[in-house]
C-alpha cells in the first residue's frame, strides 16, 4: 500500500520561504515520478513541478525560478523548497507520485499573507 505524508506547510510573509516535504512508503520509490500540485481557494489544481527517478525536472512558468523541487531516494523523500514566496502562492499543497498507478499525500496548507 502506498502511502504519502507531507509536511512542511504553514503562514510566510511575501517574500520569506517555506521547505516541503513528502515522505512516501510502500513501493520502490527511485522507480515513479514526484510530482507537486496545488489547489488555491476557489480554483481547480495545478501542477507546480515534478521530477524523475533520475532527476529531471519540470516546473509551472508562474514558479520558475523560485521554486525548486528534489528527492531524496536513499530517504524516500521528495521536497519542494519555495523562495520569494507572493500572496497568490496561497494554496493546498499535494505531493503525488507515478508508479503502476497514481497516489496523494493528504495535502498541506501553505498562506502567504502579512
Amino acid at each position: 500500500q502506498v502511502q504519502l505524508v507531507e509536511s512542511g506547510g504553514g503562514l510566510v510573509q511575501p517574500g520569506g520561504s517555506l521547505r516541503l516535504s513528502c515522505a512516501v512508503s510502500g513501493t520502490i520509490f527511485r522507480l515513479g515520478i514526484m510530482g507537486w500540485y496545488r489547489q488555491p481557494p476557489g480554483k481547480q489544481r495545478e501542477l507546480v513541478a515534478t521530477i524523475t527517478g533520475g532527476g529531471s525536472t519540470n516546473y509551472a512558468d508562474s514558479v520558475k525560478g523560485r521554486f525548486f523541487i528534489s528527492r531524496d531516494n536513499a530517504k524516500n523523500t521528495a521536497y519542494l523548497q519555495m523562495n520569494s514566496l507572493k500572496p497568490e502562492d496561497t494554496a493546498i499543497y499535494y505531493c503525488n507520485y507515478q508508479n503502476r498507478g497514481t497516489y496523494w499525500g493528504q495535502g498541506t496548507q501553505v498562506t502567504v499573507s502579512t
